[in-house]
């Protein structure tokens, strides 16, 4: 143990003395380190800004269409269907959401609509936040109620006011003009990655219940998809498969596959391996400098042994053993990568907080960064490594000197 500590007292010693080449030794893992942790961290810290977005947006929800071949066979989601599935003990919320483009005349000239027809829980199911008015519930789907909501935006669009509850619109789909009475006006929420942008010549979005579609485009009878908002406290592929169960029974259609379901914990899996392979190809990409600093270290190692070539002479002739020339070499090494990535880390998580404040600034969202331990960790060992990796042939070659070459050498 004594003989370890004097390697090491021995290694910083050397590295004292050649601060400014010990620096610049150091300068590849520094960067290639600070590299890694700052990219890992601004991705686990952007991916769980969106996770916990979207969770908001459309956590538990199930998307449940029907496939082509049940579209030939004719087998549709009806409204029958559709109170069944809200019967379900683990279903809070169910609506469909068929769109129909279509028109409008306003003071303000003519606009391009599109109508979209939902169900009873619209509003749960669309996560709305009102800033005026209610949403269109069960009763004014039952009434076939001529009610929409539309947002705040459209509205000024629409009015020059987003203060329109009470107002009316015509909507015109194919040929058939109706009023609607607008009964809520919807607000984008802020602070928010998933932002909605309004452009001149962008229809203007309505949403009404689809039973008060009829007027205009006909019987609505039948969806070809529906939205189920199911607790999420609950594995929401237990509760699809409970949906499915219910609508091959009540259409007679077991084992045809008519039905099909998008989950969406498997929609949030996706984007997150998506995110994590794009995260994981930058951090290999900043860690080849990691490959480079180690280069540097082993050439520095390398003009050092040169350097104390008389010096490693002398201890072999005074009894040192191999072993203890080459353990002294490896812990130089090894203490130039440990403070190297050190600092790297420290640097690295500065540097994670200032680019995330930036990104929260001028994108104005907030997004911190995911601090890893585990990353941190990895980092370390990984330093440690490189140094040991790239220290071994410097060590071996100074170990490997005969003390009578390496004294007759100036």
């Amino acid at each position: 143990m004594n003989g370890f500590y004097e390697y090491v007292k021995m290694a910083v010693q050397n590295i004292r003395a050649n601060k400014g080449r010990s620096f610049l030794t150091m300068l590849g893992i520094i960067i290639g380190i600070a590299s890694v942790i700052a990219i890992v961290s601004i991705g686990e810290g952007t991916k769980n800004q969106m996770n916990s977005e979207i969770s908001d947006i459309g956590g538990g929800q199930i998307y449940i269409y029907v496939s082509s071949e049940g579209m030939s066979e004719e087998v549709w989601i009806t409204p029958e269907d559709l109170q069944e599935i809200r019967d379900l003990k683990y279903v809070e919320g169910v609506s469909v959401a068929d769109s129909y483009n279509g028109e409008t005349l306003t003071g303000k000239g003519t606009f391009d609509l599109m109508v979209t027809a939902e169900g009873p829980d619209a509003k749960m199911i669309n996560n709305a936040d009102m800033k005026y008015g209610t949403y269109f519930g069960e009763r004014e789907v039952e009434e076939a109620k001529p009610v929409c909501v539309i947002s705040d935006s459209d509205a000024r669009r629409l009015f020059g006011t987003d203060d329109v509850v009470g107002m009316s619109i015509d909507i015109t789909c194919y040929d058939v003009t109706k009023s609607f009475r607008i009964v809520g006006v919807t607000t984008q929420k802020e602070n928010g990655t998933f932002v909605s942008y309004t452009y001149e010549g962008m229809p203007v979005n309505v949403n009404i219940p689809y039973s008060s579609m009829n007027e205009l485009v006909g019987d609505v009878g039948y969806f070809y998809s529906v939205t189920i908002q199911s607790d999420t406290s609950r594995d929401s592929q237990k509760t699809a498969n409970e949906i499915i169960h219910v609508l091959e029974k009540r259409h007679q259609c077991a084992g045809d596959e008519y039905f099909q379901v998008q989950n969406f914990q498997d929609v949030m899996k996706s984007m997150n391996q998506m995110l994590g392979m794009v995260t994981a190809f930058i951090s290999f990409v900043a860690g080849i400098s990691l490959l480079v600093g180690g280069i540097g270290v082993m050439n520095i190692m390398l003009v050092s042994v040169t350097e104390r070539t008389r010096e490693i002479g002398i201890r072999k002739s005074l009894g040192a053993k191999t072993s203890s020339i080459m353990l002294q070499f490896l812990a130089e090494a090894a203490i130039l990568t440990v403070i190297g990535g050190i600092i790297g880390i420290i640097l690295g998580i500065i540097g994670a907080y200032g680019i995330c404040s930036v990104i929260s600034v001028s994108m104005q969202m907030i997004i911190s960064p995911g601090i890893s331990l585990s990353v941190i960790l990895f980092a370390t060992l990984f330093s440690c490594a490189v140094g040991v990796f790239f220290g071994i042939y410097p060590a071996r070659k100074a170990a490997k000197l005969s003390p009578i070459e390496a004294l007759r050498r100036n």
